[in-house]
């Protein structure tokens, strides 16, 4: 059933007869760097981008003023909370997809459902997970300045979580290490 319309959609039911996400084949439009809040998806995916030579963009960005306080003032998102957001991502790699361009997105990205809105039919959608444990996470965001995440809200990130399954075709990085390490490991997994 797609979220958006309540429907199953024709993508929603190719993956089912298949057992997997379908993705066009070809190399990605889009590259969206996924993970909890605080896994380094921001810097991870502004070096990605620098080294593929595309565009990159935070999806906090896409976030309505209305979830940033909320977020702010430690509430969670519900999935009606981001679902316009996830739409607003999708609808920017929708317009790379007609024009020609490329992008890496760093985005949360958490549930299977919110990958899947993400998707279009057809469209050339890679994620990326940079896959971290709490403690090393939490540590990272206590060291954090000017972020409207407050570290309050990483057990609820990590509640939310649902690994990409193999079907889904992420690349799955450990962050335990450099992120120019990260990086050049994201890049021979695109190879």
């Amino acid at each position: 059933m797609s979220p958006r319309t309540g429907r199953e959609t024709r993508q929603g039911a190719e993956a089912g007869a298949t057992g997997g996400a379908r993705q066009q084949a070809g190399p990605p439009t889009a590259i969206i760097v996924m993970g909890v809040s605080g896994s380094g998806k921001s810097t991870v995916g502004a070096q990605l981008a620098r080294m593929l030579g595309w565009d990159f963009r935070d999806g906090d960005a896409f976030h309505p003023p209305a979830n940033v306080e909320k977020m702010r003032s430690g509430a969670p998102l519900t999935d009606a909370d981001r679902w316009p957001w996830l739409d607003a991502i999708a609808g920017h790699v929708a317009t790379l997809e007609g024009s020609g361009g490329h992008v890496v997105i760093a985005c949360s990205a958490l549930k299977r459902a919110y990958r899947d809105r993400l998707r279009a039919p057809g469209s050339r959608l890679r994620f990326v997970y940079l896959a971290g444990s709490f403690a090393l996470i939490d540590a990272r965001m206590a060291a954090r300045v000017d972020h409207f995440m407050p570290p309050s809200l990483l057990e609820s990130q990590f509640a939310t979580l649902e690994p990409p399954g193999p079907d889904e075709r992420a690349i799955t990085v450990p962050i335990d290490m450099a992120p120019d390490a990260i990086v050049r490991a994201i890049r021979d997994q695109l190879s």
